[in-house]
């Protein structure tokens, strides 16, 4: 059971650099996630990418996966009402309907599995 565990913190961190990583390749692409009464919109989705691939190397350090699954968990639920937010919307930040369907449950997910590794020590 340990080896699917691993499995999954890995996938997880690799899910999260390559998430982290997008917002400085695409930073326009995560424009519509960023509310408009929020200023500096740039600098938020440059740093929420530093987060992310800083949060995915250190889930892969044995000395700090613990904690960096729990502020994955953290990070995942800070953004769980855009997620949700997206599926009522008249205008879905990116894509259709039925993207952000998907995405939503994607995002509770993610929040399960960084839970669930932070508790058992990932």
């Amino acid at each position: 059971m340990k080896l699917i565990w691993n499995i999954l913190k890995v996938l997880l961190a690799v899910f999260i650099i390559y998430a982290g990583l997008q917002h400085f390749v695409k930073p326009d692409f995560y424009n519509p996630f960023v509310p408009d009464v929020l200023v500096f919109k740039t600098f938020i989705i440059y740093a929420s990418g530093i987060l992310e691939v800083g949060l995915g190397v250190l889930l892969l350090v044995p000395k700090f996966a613990k904690k960096a699954a729990f502020l994955i968990f953290i990070l995942m639920l800070v953004f769980l009402p855009i997620h949700v937010w997206d599926v009522f919307s008249s205008t879905p930040a990116i894509g259709s309907h039925q993207a952000a369907l998907i995405r939503l449950p994607i995002q509770l997910v993610l929040i399960a599995l960084s839970y669930k590794l932070y508790k058992i020590n990932a």
